[in-house]
């Protein structure tokens, strides 16, 4: 049991010193990182927050492997303030991201029903997907406060994860399923929780009975 905490403490440590590396060169990004700009986006409102929530099981158990990632900073920005280097920051890791992590279910990839972590091994279904962008972004600098895993329903009727970003245009959705980054209404998915901004929990989005688990790629 100590050498699998000690390997997998040396490979989250391996995985923060490439993030960190990555996050520093997406930084200064500053191409057309896609036919998207900054300039086409309109002032948008933001998901209502209807109360309280359950998390998912899976959640929990990231957090207590990974509690610097669930932590909530209320110090930090509540919202992020667009600017053209921002948002090509956030189109390329989003890019970046979904080209180079393998999906794969967690049934498929661990033989368990779901799992949450940071893709170590370059594998990973939805909730990876968006973990390990929202991770690269903090360390890019942007406040993890402002951007919440959310779960979903998708178009095929499943439980799906993405993470949305709470910004002054909106809220935009980051999605393993596309390259393009939509305001939440225009995902086509119902929005049912997402994490809370002001305490380790979960609020509801109220938009239907949630999902037991994320577990589609």
């Amino acid at each position: 049991m100590l050498v699998a905490a000690n390997k997998k403490r040396d490979a989250v440590s391996a995985l923060r010193r490439g993030l960190a590396i990555f996050a520093v060169a997406t930084a200064a990004f500053t191409g057309a990182a896609s036919a998207q700009t900054l300039a086409s986006l309109s002032a948008d409102v933001g998901a209502r927050i209807r109360g309280d929530a359950k998390p998912i099981a899976a959640w929990t158990t990231f957090c207590q492997d990974y509690a610097a990632e669930c932590d909530v900073d209320r110090s930090e920005p509540s919202k992020i303030t667009l600017t053209p280097a921002i948002w090509n920051t956030i189109v390329a890791v989003n890019r970046r991201i979904n080209k180079s992590v393998e999906p794969m279910t967690d049934m498929e990839h661990l033989h368990v029903a779901d799992r949450w972590d940071l893709a170590e091994d370059g594998i990973g279904d939805c909730e990876d997907f968006q973990l390990l962008k929202r991770h690269i972004l903090a360390e890019a600098g942007l406040p993890r406060r402002a951007m919440r895993m959310t779960v979903v329903i998708d178009e095929k009727g499943e439980g799906h994860a993405v993470l949305t970003l709470i910004t002054d245009r909106g809220d935009l959705v980051l999605d393993n399923k596309t390259n393009t980054i939509l305001p939440w209404h225009r995902t086509g998915y119902v929005f049912i929780k997402r994490e809370s901004q002001d305490t380790t929990a979960w609020v509801s989005l109220g938009g239907a009975s949630s999902p037991v688990t994320t577990a589609n790629r």
